[in-house]
């Protein structure tokens, strides 16, 4: 297992055919003021990959944007809404299809309103992330080893924790629910984008 460093774009051929997991690192949570500053991306073979933007970046990555708008593979989140948004707004490619685990967490772990990732990992798989530097500078001139650490590590767990929360969904009959959930998520995102962001638009008022 490895954590790959990139600079601008993904290097062709480097990511296995099949489902891919996919997290962004922004400057904050409002996505049209806080630029993207990294994508991670792991194919779930055991590697990782980084691509940092820089503060004048241009985001032109066709290869990564190839592997991102490509519909024959399955993106695996955690939170897909605010990814999808910040990869739209950025990249201008829809990564979708979308499996979210936040959402199937949601969907089936009922018994508890613990649904972080490091919440998930923990339960699921029996292991530990740190959390640490979630809140830390992403658009400093170096990524440090434990920013890189951290962000891996968000893409790391994703294919195991999908596989279990789809025998989850199946028991609970709720994957075609999930599924439509999953489905709507770029609009989601596009509303957000919009203005929308804080408004229930199916809400009464």
């Amino acid at each position: 297992m490895a954590v790959y460093f990139h600079e601008e774009d993904l290097p062709a051929d480097v990511l296995a055919p099949g489902p891919v997991a996919v997290d962004t690192e922004t400057m904050g949570l409002i996505t049209p003021r806080d630029r993207l500053c990294l994508v991670q991306i792991s194919d779930g073979q055991g590697d990782e990959h980084l691509v940092r933007f820089g503060k004048d970046s241009e985001f032109d990555a066709p290869n990564l944007k190839a592997v991102l708008a490509d519909k024959s593979r399955l993106k695996l989140y955690h939170f897909a809404r605010f990814d999808l948004a910040a990869i739209e707004h950025y990249l201008g490619v829809e990564a979708s299809p979308v499996f979210c685990t936040k959402i199937a967490s949601k969907m089936t772990r009922t018994y508890t309103d613990r649904h972080g990732l490091k919440n998930l990992v923990n339960e699921l798989l029996g292991a530990d992330i740190s959390k640490q530097q979630q809140s830390s500078d992403w658009g400093a001139d170096e990524i440090n080893d434990a920013q890189r650490d951290y962000a891996a590590s968000d893409v790391r767990f994703l294919h195991r924790l999908k596989d279990i929360l789809e025998v989850r969904l199946a028991r609970e009959d709720r994957t075609h629910l999930a599924q439509a959930c999953f489905e709507f998520l770029p609009t989601r995102a596009r509303l957000d984008l919009a203005g929308w962001a804080e408004h229930d638009i199916f809400s009464h008022m």
